[in-house]
């Protein structure tokens, strides 16, 4: 399952999109605290991306000794600015500061990563409005390689609650039967194989192996752990490539993804907001 591609084709359909209405200004704001390398190099992927798609970007950073008070002032005021369609707040935030606490500074309709209080509860209850990109993401990969999910058994391993109970509601909504199950748990190789989809969403490196992948499953990986070689995903992907049916690596899956659907949602807030998109 290639996210990459997958992210041309969005953005070449974003471009066109914008084109076809007189390209009206639609802004996506980025805030990151501290941050090494990666997520820098995280955050300037979407503002390549959004260029190429034909939007505007907006990247805001703070020094990784920025408190609490700072930081939400900071969403807050980018948040409030009436050019901005949509704001992106890159996790992890540096210790000490409360995550939860800063995505809820964000207003729903510019919530286009569905990362606060506000848009989860939407979520829950079905509501419309910004659902969570990256389980967003694992779908919209699924669907694209031709994956069944209705009916099917799903298993997301990890207890998240921005990227792995996001995605097991999404599963669930779209029919699948779903374990979610924590990264520690008994069995958990007997547990995975037994699913016809594995999201991996635990943030342990190299957790899942051959032995947790039934032959022809579907595995996508949303784990991200840094290491001395660099990122690496919760999926042992040399080995389980020889098994599965298809794989979302990481990098190159989940990820790009992810951007593509953060993209659409900036859209969708600025038509929301009257913007002529």
């Amino acid at each position: 399952m290639d996210g990459r591609r997958l992210l041309e084709d969005v953005v070449g359909r974003l471009r066109a999109e914008l084109d076809a209405t007189g390209s009206p200004p639609v802004c996506l704001a980025t805030l990151v605290v501290g941050g090494d390398h990666a997520a820098h190099a995280n955050v300037a992927a979407k503002h390549r991306a959004a260029a190429d798609a034909g939007m505007l970007s907006r990247d805001v950073r703070l020094g990784p000794t920025a408190g609490q008070v700072e930081v939400e002032a900071t969403v807050t005021a980018i948040a409030a600015d009436p050019v901005v369609d949509g704001v992106f707040v890159q996790l992890p935030l540096p210790p000490g500061l409360d995550p939860a606490s800063v995505l809820d500074c964000v207003p729903p309709g510019k919530d286009v990563d569905g990362l606060g209080s506000r848009s989860l509860a939407r979520l829950v209850r079905g509501d419309p409005g910004h659902v969570p990109c990256t389980p967003e993401a694992v779908l919209v990969l699924l669907d694209r390689a031709g994956v069944a999910v209705d009916g099917q058994r799903a298993v997301v391993v990890g207890t998240s609650p921005y990227v792995a109970v996001p995605a097991a509601i999404l599963l669930a909504r779209r029919a699948a039967a779903v374990t979610l199950v924590a990264a520690d748990a008994e069995d958990l190789a007997g547990i995975c194989r037994a699913a016809d989809i594995v999201v991996a969403a635990a943030d342990r490196a190299h957790l899942l192996g051959a032995d947790h992948v039934r032959p022809g499953a579907a595995v996508v990986d949303c784990g991200v752990t840094r290491s001395p070689q660099g990122l690496v995903g919760d999926v042992d992907v040399a080995a389980v490539d020889r098994v599965a049916g298809a794989l979302a690596p990481m990098p190159g899956g989940v990820g790009p993804a992810t951007i593509a659907c953060l993209l659409r949602h900036t859209l969708t807030a600025a038509r929301r907001r009257g913007t002529p998109a």
